[in-house]
């Protein structure tokens, strides 16, 4: 599989602050194919939840994601999980080490803007930031 993974804060900056990601990284997103992992839909339903984030109806937010980015969904396999193991301890956010984890395994680029993901390309994470 190829095509562009955004991380959640990728995600959040493609849709609401566009000039927040790198001119390479908005490029690669309006070109495509975009895929959004069920990953950042439970970051994004969680951090709402606590009001650490105001997305409106996180379950309305995600669909209408998906629509703006013509992206498909990418669910969370067991592959996936197990990737998480073989990860270099460089990140503590699970859920962003399940995003590397996925990006590896699909043979993704992952679009973000954490300076900090791009220390797993010797894992063989292809970053765009």
């Amino acid at each position: 599989m190829n095509g562009f993974l955004l991380d959640t804060n990728a995600l959040l900056f493609a849709l609401a602050t566009p000039e927040r990601l790198s001119a390479e990284a908005r490029a690669a997103v309006g070109a495509g194919p975009n895929l959004l992992s069920v990953v950042s839909y439970w970051e994004v339903l969680l951090k709402s939840m606590k009001g650490k984030l105001d997305v409106g109806d996180p379950r309305e937010w995600w669909q209408d994601a998906v629509e703006q980015l013509a992206a498909a969904q990418l669910t969370l396999r067991a592959e996936h999980i197990a990737g998480v193991y073989a990860l270099q301890p460089h990140h503590q956010d699970p859920f962003d080490r399940v995003l590397i984890a996925q990006a590896i395994a699909e043979d993704l680029t992952l679009v973000t803007a954490d300076a900090e993901i791009a220390r797993y390309a010797d894992a063989g994470l292809v970053v765009l930031g």
